[in-house]
């Protein structure tokens, strides 16, 4: 008795596993901190992320196996439509620069009439920052430092002069 009812969860399971695999390994793309739930343009952003690495013809297979994002909002711009702003974390964000370019194109072919922005999370340490058990501020921490850095990874792939 005990292992025909093991056999069957196994056969519930291997089929429930095989109907959504996308779904799965798409969640594996999405960094929550303590465990939050994903918002629907999250997964979609993450599924459009699993559909671009697992697809034959991307170029940019290979770097896009390290990418995960931390999360995803939706900003109006002006009439013409909305962006998508793509939150990844720091570690990952020198891998995201360097395929910047081409994951822009190919997301704003999923999501169409809608722009496609990554910005970097980063941290800002207040001048508190002796309880956290630092010495010194690092230059890279601080408030001004923080939102020029945003800026330059929104403006993207260009330069601001």
């Amino acid at each position: 008795f005990g292992s025909s009812l093991h056999r069957t969860s196994k056969i519930v399971v291997a089929e429930f596993l095989s109907s959504t695999p996308n779904m799965l390994n798409a969640r594996k793309k999405i960094v929550k901190e303590k465990g939050a739930a994903a918002t629907d343009l999250e997964n979609e952003v993450a599924k459009a992320l699993f559909d671009i690495e697992v697809s034959p013809s991307s170029d940019i297979k290979a770097e896009l196996r390290d990418v995960v994002i931390s999360g995803a909002k939706e900003v109006e711009v002006s009439k013409s439509g909305a962006a998508v702003v793509v939150h990844v974390p720091f570690r990952v964000w020198k891998t995201v620069r360097k395929i910047q370019g081409r994951l822009i194109r190919e997301l704003e072919k999923k999501f169409n009439k809608r722009s496609v922005i990554f910005v970097a999370n980063r941290t800002i340490l207040d001048l508190n920052f002796k309880r956290k058990g630092l010495k010194v501020r690092p230059r890279t921490r601080t408030l001004t430092s923080v939102h020029e850095s945003i800026l330059e990874d929104v403006v993207g792939p260009t330069e601001i002069v």
